[in-house]
């Protein structure tokens, strides 16, 4: 089994703004061109383009209607990835040490090489968060693009989660949640952010930002004009003219 390091240097992680995704999946595109493209093995896709499609994503977006106590209902779109908790059981129930948590940045990465895709990981996330690649049978998940995060040869810009640097709402914030003073922690601050199922004790690095109540209408609609007194300006001139032909 893999053991937790005590503490990390860095927690980085992601900050998911819910009141701002509009469930376009582009996230869910560009990591899927990403890690197919780059680290580790690729992201295999089964019948792609038939009747019954299959594949390995390290993000997906769900979307649900909800209704708040105060307000009407509302469209909230979920991004879910891994969160990189501090206490991953994916990294303690590890047979091989596969599953570590790296301490110098708390991310949690599986070592390709030592996995056997036994799926114990999977099982033991309580976010559903790991996915086993059928064809390469290991199993992948979320590496916070650590070969992008730290890619001297990428412009400084590009140097984040290609979920990230894609999403065109600007719902995804990347940073060191371990720094109170960084732009993410602020955020969380400011918003109040929380933890995805804290009840699991997981304690996971990711925040999500709630979404917000919607305006409610304080008053009635108007009526529509009524039409039984004729139209009136350019209807009226447009309707006397289609008369006369």
């Amino acid at each position: 089994m893999t053991a937790l390091p005590t503490k990390t240097d860095r927690k980085l992680g992601l900050v998911i703004d819910l009141d701002t995704c509009v469930g376009c999946h582009a996230c869910v595109i560009n990591c899927k061109e990403w890690n197919t493209s780059n680290y580790g093995v690729p992201l295999s896709d089964s019948d792609a383009y038939g009747a019954a499609p299959e594949g390995t994503f390290l993000n997906r977006v769900h979307s649900y209607e909800v209704t708040p106590e105060a307000g009407p209902a509302q469209a909230v779109h979920f991004p879910k990835s891994c969160l990189h908790c501090d206490d991953a059981p994916c990294v303690t129930v590890c047979p091989t040490g596969a599953s570590y948590k790296r301490g110098e940045d708390g991310i949690v990465l599986v070592d390709e090489s030592a996995c056997m895709g036994c799926g114990l990981c999977a099982w033991a996330c309580p976010y559903g968060a790991r996915e086993l690649d059928a064809l390469a049978g290991v199993m992948k998940k979320c590496t916070l693009c650590v070969d992008r995060i730290y890619n001297q040869n990428l412009p400084e810009e590009d140097r984040e989660p290609a979920c990230v640097r894609t999403c065109p709402a600007g719902a995804r914030h990347f940073g060191d949640l371990g720094d109170p003073e960084s732009d993410v922690s602020r955020l969380v601050a400011a918003r109040g952010g929380v933890d995805l199922m804290p009840e699991m004790g997981t304690r996971p690095v990711n925040k999500y930002l709630p979404p917000r109540v919607k305006d409610r209408m304080t008053q009635e609609a108007e009526p529509l004009p009524s039409r039984t007194d004729g139209p009136s300006g350019f209807l009226k001139w447009l309707d006397s003219a289609l008369e006369a032909l």
